[in-house]
């Protein structure tokens, strides 16, 4: 047995090419594929956008344009590994732009719903030391934060103020 892979259909109420770009536009390693539109025969308007395949990041999606039946959650979020803050503040500010919803610990939802992780390597690094008071400290930190500070991040876990 062969596969392509996986790719991550994300579903959208009329919003589909719209969020394509959107997303094309934010990250590196990206680009529109193929564009889908509905025919005569239906169900939606014909010359209407069905699906759009996009590559964000290097990874596979297809928007559909699935209609207003289903809403994104929390339960699905992606997580963006970061270098350093400037790519922090990038990745906050692109998807928080244009009525997106900073939430906590590194979490937001974009302007479409789509929930996404915000998050230094360097966390990830320090969450997962085997010294459990400084991972503590780091872990206390990060979850008084919206947006994650890697220098506050690595004061707590230092065991500064």
């Amino acid at each position: 047995m062969t596969t392509d892979g996986f790719t991550t259909c994300l579903w959208f109420d009329g919003q589909a090419e719209e969020a394509a770009a959107h997303y094309v536009s934010i990250f590196k390693d990206s680009g529109i594929g193929r564009t889908v539109r509905y025919t005569e025969a239906g169900p939606g308007p014909a010359g209407s956008v069905v699906t759009v395949d996009f590559t964000a990041n290097g990874q596979r999606f297809v928007a559909l344009n699935g209609g207003p039946e289903f809403k994104f959650t929390e339960a699905i979020s992606f997580q963006i590994e970061c270098d350093d803050q400037d790519e922090v503040d990038y990745y906050w500010t692109r998807l928080t732009e244009g009525g997106g919803e900073p939430g906590p610990c590194g979490w937001l939802k974009d302007k479409y719903g789509v929930s996404w992780q915000v998050v230094p390597k360097r966390l990830i690094e320090m969450i997962g030391d085997p010294d459990q008071e400084k991972a503590g400290r780091a872990t206390k930190a990060m979850l008084a934060m919206g947006k994650l500070d890697i220098a506050a991040l690595e004061q707590a876990y230092a065991g500064g103020a």
